[in-house]
């Protein structure tokens, strides 16, 4: 029996260095996209269904290339093709975002940017599991956390740096939409992304396939006390029908309740998804009839349902998280502008003044949760990762709830450090959890399917946010806000009903 040897500071760091640019790519995005939506003509109640591609696209992506990388390996490796691959795309699918002639071409191109982003950045998740043993993986997660948190600083204050400290233009010329600084925010975004997983691929070696399966054996005697009996697709056959049927039906009647209500039309995202999922099951369930069970899709949707108890249990707290982030990421321009700045005018230069506001905003939770990355593991240590997680959330909830109250745009650089809390944790305690109680071999495909429960809710607040601001919040995006900030509470409080079977 082998066991993974511990790494140094900087082959974690080196391993870790390709989220610089995954994040500074991702936070150009978060920040900004909003923004050129808007500057090209969406309504603030579109916005969301807008954003449904990143979510869509990370819940068929991740747990295809999750289960991908677990069965690659050539001269590059097993991850760190993915990791090169999806760089070159997405570094693409920047440049080109800036210069969207119409609102369609913009949502097309963050389609394709997320899809890249995700290509790459699913198998970084993996690659801890792979390379660290036990004890390093909180430090692996939190030093991947660092570099999030870095990358982002800067790329979500980019548009601001460029006009206060560069002089460049913030309002678009005469015959442009948009703004010289964002333009080349996004150009600039584009060279890191690339340039940072490029030397993640190039500076750090992965284990062969054969040194994988002698650490193996190691792990699979520190989980067996939490991995009940695998059950396969034939045995799951039953219960791929029922539910295959059930969650078919309720699709079809949601879908007919929608259209005979008139309700929004936003709501068919919830619908049509479910029914979806329910034609997967019998899809699945086809497949194990006719014997054809050694293909990826009916792996993967057994696999699904052979999760580990931590998982289903981090499912939950993740399901909360991530509508809160989600809430924050798409109103948090709306909100800003029209709550404190007190316009909704796009091509005012007191709207443009705001909307670079939130930059510098979403570049301050980024920049703290930088700097408490580190700390996360101390706090760990000392008390456990799921009393650290639960406290960071706690603090992201009250940072996102007090919007409300804030009058003074720079008082709100404080609700962010709790935001940035939050954000730390979000971004490794889950994980370092998590990845104690998966099978090595699975890693990949267990990290794409853990993804599940942060695009589900993505995919839950584009259909029903739309509704909620223009229905129930008169057209207020700060009530969606508030409700991300809910949301956050009540992760916090589920955390400590997770099981940490790995907790060192």
């Amino acid at each position: 029996m082998k066991k993974k040897p511990a790494l140094s500071f900087w082959q974690i760091w080196n391993m870790s260095f390709g989220f610089l640019g995954i994040q500074f790519g991702f936070a150009l995005q978060n920040a900004n996209v909003s923004r050129i939506f808007e500057t090209l003509g969406a309504k603030v109640d579109d916005i969301p269904i807008l954003w449904i591609a990143a979510p869509v696209t990370g819940l068929i992506m991740q747990p295809i290339i999750g289960h991908m990388s677990d069965k690659t390996w050539n001269r590059f490796g097993r991850r760190r093709p993915y990791f090169m691959v999806g760089a070159i795309l997405a570094s693409l699918a920047l440049l080109m975002m800036p210069n969207s002639p119409a609102l369609w071409v913009a949502a097309g191109l963050l389609w394709m940017m997320d899809a890249s982003i995700n290509v790459s950045m699913e198998p970084f998740r993996a690659f801890v599991g792979d390379m660290l043993p036990s004890e390093q993986r909180t430090t692996g997660f939190a030093m991947q956390s660092f570099f999030i948190g870095t990358g982002a600083v800067v790329a979500s204050a980019l548009p601001y740096i460029l006009t206060n400290w560069f002089g460049v233009e913030n309002v678009a010329s005469v015959g442009e939409q948009i703004p010289p600084s964002v333009k080349l925010s996004f150009y600039l975004g584009g060279a890191v992304f690339l340039l940072a997983v490029l030397w993640t691929v190039f500076s750090t070696k992965e284990y062969s396939p054969e040194e994988l399966a002698e650490f193996e054996a190691e792990h699979k005697q520190s989980i067996q006390v939490e991995q009940p009996e695998y059950q396969s697709s034939k045995s799951l056959l039953p219960s791929f029908i029922k539910n295959g049927f059930i969650w078919l039906l309720i699709g079809i009647v949601g879908s007919v309740l929608i259209l005979q209500m008139g309700w929004e039309k936003e709501l068919y995202i919830l619908s049509v998804g479910l029914g979806i999922f329910g034609l997967i099951l019998l899809i699945s369930a086809w497949y194990t009839r006719q014997g054809m069970v050694h293909n990826g899709f009916v792996e993967v949707i057994t696999d699904l349902m052979n999760m580990p108890k931590t998982m289903k249990q981090l499912a939950v707290v993740q399901f909360f998280s991530w509508f809160a982030l989600f809430a924050m990421w798409i109103y948090s321009t709306s909100a800003v502008t029209n709550h404190i700045y007190g316009t909704s005018d796009t091509a005012s230069a007191l709207y443009n003044e705001g909307a670079n506001w939130v930059g510098v905003l979403f570049a301050t939770y980024n920049g703290f949760a930088a700097v408490v990355a580190f700390l996360l593991p101390v706090l760990a240590k000392y008390t456990s990762r799921k009393m650290a997680h639960a406290v960071a959330l706690i603090c992201g909830g009250l940072g996102l709830a007090s919007f409300y109250i804030v009058k003074d745009p720079h008082m709100l650089l404080l609700s962010m450090l709790g935001v940035g809390f939050a954000w730390a944790s979000i971004l490794s305690m889950p994980y370092a959890i998590l990845t104690g109680s998966l099978p090595a071999g699975k890693m990949g495909t267990y990290m794409g399917i853990f993804n599940f429960f942060i695009v589900i809710p993505q995919i839950l607040a584009a259909s029903i946010l739309g509704f909620f601001t223009k229905v129930l919040f008169q057209g207020h995006a700060i009530y969606a806000i508030i409700l991300g900030g809910v949301s956050l509470l009540i992760a916090a409080a589920s955390v400590m009903f997770v099981d940490d079977v790995d907790q060192k």
